[in-house]
């Protein structure tokens, strides 16, 4: 199995987690997927993720607590909606508060959670 697919794979568990009303930078679920200071391959993770998967991929966000544009025209403007919709505001210039709105994972439970599912899953095959 290829190292982009296990970590592919981790990335994957780490959003999983991200409750309603919570939001995650790239950054920062790279770090706890343990690839820290890999946010731009959380975001080819993203833009590959499996179809049928799913995913609360709206809950991720910029270092800057903005929704990243897209090469889809709209999808930026439907993942705002998303995330108003579980009741997040977001400020005139366009960005969701990380003080008030970031999530705060217990330091054990999204790096255990996404360390051991994987490894868990890579041994069976």
């Amino acid at each position: 199995m290829s190292a982009d697919v296990v970590a592919y794979r981790r990335i994957y568990e780490v959003i999983r987690l991200i409750p309603r009303g919570r939001v995650a930078t790239y950054g920062q679920i790279a770090a706890l997927a343990g690839i820290p200071r890999h946010a731009r391959q959380v975001g080819y993770a993203l833009a590959h993720m499996p179809a049928g998967m799913t995913l609360p991929w709206h809950r991720v966000v910029n270092a800057s607590g903005r929704v990243s544009l897209r090469s889809r025209p709209g999808s930026d403007d439907f993942q705002q909606v998303l995330l108003e919709a579980e009741g997040m505001e977001f400020g005139p210039d366009g960005r969701i508060s990380l003080s008030k709105y970031q999530w705060a994972p217990r330091p054990h439970t999204a790096r255990s959670a996404g360390h051991a599912r994987v490894k868990a899953k890579s041994s069976r095959q």
